[in-house]
């Protein structure tokens, strides 16, 4: 039985507010479902601004309330999505529409791309788990999306102090949520190289 009434339309953030099972909801488009350990590879480069961008967050952090989404944004989020742009020239989308179909559809958060891969990040204020089953749609939108020829597809879902990443694999059709996390800015350095990597192979 389908979690989805494929005669409704559905956003992005409606299927965040569904409160139903990831695997239940992505088997309605098709796709397989696991979690474990990804292992992602890093950007084994020198990361020149790096004792910056951790300084300007922690200078901060004590003076600001981050209770809303949009504070988290603008505090923890953007300082290192810019970062990852002035680094790799990405092309960056912020609040950047989609539409697939009736089902799949909605606002992607921040939206990067390069020559080589593409990153899809979703920002919540809280509930990781229901932000990665909104992300995981956010992929497979991206997947029937993306002309590219690339087999895989990243994403990242991150309440600004935690980071989560989601690998979509496109022959396969399976999207894997990663059992790691990554905080922000104790894990700044390890989350930077992820994000780069991603971008730059």
């Amino acid at each position: 039985m389908n979690v989805l009434d494929f005669n409704r339309e559905y956003t992005f953030s409606k299927i965040f507010e569904l409160n139903a099972e990831v695997d239940e909801i992505l088997a309605d488009f098709g796709y397989s479902f696991s979690q474990e350990k990804l292992a992602l590879p890093q950007y084994s480069g020198e990361l020149k601004r790096l004792q910056d961008l951790r300084d300007r967050i922690e200078d901060v952090l004590p003076l600001v309330n981050l209770t809303t989404e949009l504070a988290r944004r603008e505090i923890l989020i953007a300082p290192v999505v810019v970062e990852l742009v002035r680094q790799t020239r990405a092309k960056l989308r912020i609040e950047y529409p989609l539409k697939v179909s009736e089902q799949l559809q909605g606002i992607l958060d921040y939206l990067l791309t390069t020559q080589i891969n593409l990153l899809v990040i979703e920002a919540k204020r809280e509930n990781l788990i229901n932000g990665f089953t909104q992300l995981a749609v956010e992929l497979i939108a991206l997947d029937r999306w993306d002309r590219s020829e690339g087999s895989i597809l990243f994403g990242a879902v991150t309440t600004g102090t935690i980071w989560e990443f989601g690998r979509l694999d496109r022959e396969k059709k399976q999207i894997q949520r990663g059992l790691e996390s990554y905080r922000v800015p104790e894990d700044i350095e390890t989350l930077l190289r992820i994000l780069l990597q991603i971008l730059t192979s």
